[in-house]
């Protein structure tokens, strides 16, 4: 069964106008073992080139690397697997595209969609928003930690809680059940990324 690093580390450089690719540079180099590329805005040749740039990186640092919503570009790119939302292609098509060995995650935010993600075979379950986060537009109402507690027994896969966690309440979404946390804005939007990675990998559990 996969194994997921701690600390899932999310590139987007949301508002800070920071490269991606500098951004994974800084990720990778404080620690961080499991990336996301993540650019919404961006056109589909962007995106390729830069998870292309990234999964050169992440295959020198023996880090996991995932494509947000793209199956095909996650296979272009080289990429160890996807991550989906409830609004993007089904996980049934993405295995079509990724083939039987590369990653699949889903996004879940309530019980039912925690296990209809089950159901459809994925590896790893996210669930969130646990904490109010501005990280993503029209972000959902925060779930707190009992969204964590509830999908704990229904999950037989990686549990990936995700949305406003940081350095300072990471140690409880682990303790709630989740077996690594994401970030995105607690990383990008300091001043030192390679720093705060650091800071949260000292939080949390081995």
């Amino acid at each position: 069964m996969l194994r997921l690093p701690r600390l899932y580390a999310i590139v987007d450089p949301l508002d800070t106008g920071r490269s991606p690719v500098a951004l994974a540079e800084a990720l990778l180099a404080g620690g961080s073992r499991c990336l996301q590329l993540r650019l919404k805005p961006a056109t589909s040749r962007d995106v390729l080139d830069v998870a292309r740039a990234i999964h050169s990186l992440t295959r020198a640092a023996g880090a996991l690397f995932l494509v947000n919503d793209r199956p095909d570009i996650a296979v272009l790119a080289g990429a160890d697997g996807v991550h989906l939302g409830q609004d993007d292609l089904p996980p049934e098509a993405a295995r079509r595209v990724l083939g039987p060995d590369r990653i699949i995650g889903i996004s879940t935010h309530d019980p039912d969609q925690v296990r209809a993600a089950v159901a459809a075979g994925a590896d790893y379950v996210a669930v969130g928003p646990v904490y109010a986060t501005t990280s993503k537009v029209g972000a959902l109402v925060p779930r707190g930690l009992d969204l964590v507690r509830a999908a704990r027994p229904l999950v037989p896969c990686p549990l990936v809680a995700i949305g406003g966690i940081d350095a300072t309440t990471a140690p409880d979404v682990i303790a709630a059940g989740a077996d690594a946390v994401a970030m995105i804005g607690a990383l990008v939007r300091t001043p030192d990324p390679a720093a705060a990675v650091r800071g949260v990998l000292a939080r949390l559990p081995t």
